[in-house]
């Protein structure tokens, strides 16, 4: 099967950043140099790693489309390059494209052109949760500026899509109606997912994948957060094999409805009662993804595997031990040690022990080189 793989070019489009960096490194740790087509961001950092097959440099993401749709127009059907991405705002722009482009690539997609992104409405995902038994937080769905009547405080306000408005920047907990005006202010998104805050203990994400148009689903690791930073992931985490059985068969219903292929993370709320409430699906690779490669779970080659058999993957699963920890490092620095949470060397410690690190690898060692020349930057 590698050989067929090997039979496949393999694409990365994306914002760079660690997170399609570690895409590089998976299918680079497995023999297959990796493409590059790298839109503008804070880093060029998978320039770096000598997993990168060619590094295309563009400034938007239609540069980078035509760029791909000019360079593969003759490919044979049966040898259709893999093309992978790690962003909602390059995912939503392929899905809308997703019929001039199936013939030549073999990518993430709902089946149909534009599924994907009708399912990163937070709303419409909240509400396909619910349909297959998955517990979600009251949430309503408004215009900006307005104040719905009788609802109940604290609540969170989020924008309806990952690419519309300000994303992460929209996000706001509101203790009284003034408070709400006064974030409306501030948000950026037209439409505006109001939803019920509560004060969580923690986060729970998985990463795995699916293929045959979402009968296949394989979940590889469960992430929870070492400490938690408001409106901010946790850059230090603790994974596990996935080993949450009530929740596998609603999950799987959910990506059936999708008919999704690709890599994906899921998101759950754990509420101080040890209640998980679902948050999202994002239909791209996740950071987190690489952990699974280091616990010995390759999601990009596991998926690209099954998209060539249409086979789900057999004794696949690896028996992660326990106190297998992951950090992105420059950030868990900043949050940690520059807050005087801990000392350098406590940290340093942290840092030795960690399973994996999603910029430092030492068969890999250039990318963190170039981590560490931009640390405070990119901390």
């Amino acid at each position: 099967m590698i050989r067929e793989v090997k039979n496949h070019e393999v694409i990365i489009f994306a914002l760079d950043h660690y997170n399609p960096l570690g895409l590089v490194r998976s299918f680079g740790e497995e023999g297959i140099h990796s493409i590059v087509v790298a839109q503008k961001s804070r880093t060029d950092i998978s320039r770096y790693s000598k997993y990168t097959k060619e590094y295309i440099a563009v400034e938007t993401t239609q540069e980078g489309y035509e760029w791909l749709m000019s360079h593969y127009q003759e490919t044979a059907f049966e040898n259709r390059p893999f093309l992978l991405t790690c962003d909602d705002r390059t995912i939503e722009f392929l899905d809308n494209r997703y019929d001039e482009w199936k013939n030549r690539f073999i990518g993430f997609n709902g089946g149909n052109q534009g599924v994907i992104t009708k399912y990163m409405d937070k709303y419409v995902i909240l509400e396909a949760a619910k349909r297959h038994g998955l517990k979600v937080l009251d949430t309503i769905t408004v215009d900006k500026g307005e104040v719905p009547a009788n609802i109940e405080y604290p609540i969170i306000t989020k924008s309806i899509s990952p690419v519309v408005g300000g994303w992460k920047s929209d996000v706001f907990i509101c203790d009284t109606e003034n408070e709400l005006r006064e974030a409306y202010k501030k948000i950026r998104a037209p439409k505006v997912i109001i939803q019920k805050y509560i004060e969580k203990k923690n986060e729970y994400c998985l990463d795995g994948f699916c293929a045959k148009n979402g009968e296949i689903m394989f979940t590889s690791i469960e992430t929870t957060y070492n400490y938690l930073i408001k409106g901010y992931y946790s850059p230090y985490m603790t994974v596990k094999n996935f080993n949450k059985p009530e929740i596998k068969k609603p999950l799987e219903d959910l990506m059936r409805e999708v008919g999704f292929e690709g890599i994906y993370s899921i998101e759950f709320l754990i509420d101080q009662d040890d209640q998980m409430y679902f948050s999202e699906i994002n239909f791209r690779n996740s950071t987190w993804s690489y952990a699974s490669t280091c616990a010995g779970m390759n999601l990009p080659m596991l998926w690209v595997k099954a998209m060539l058999s249409g086979e789900a993957p057999v004794n696949a699963v690896r028996d992660i031990p326990d106190g297998f920890m992951a950090m992105v490092e420059p950030i868990d620095y900043a949050k940690r040690v520059k807050t005087g949470q801990i000392t350098a060397g406590e940290w340093l410690k942290d840092f030795k022990e960690a399973k994996c690190g999603y910029y430092y690898s030492a068969e890999d060692p250039a990318p963190f080189c170039e981590c560490v020349k931009k640390w405070d930057y990119l901390g």
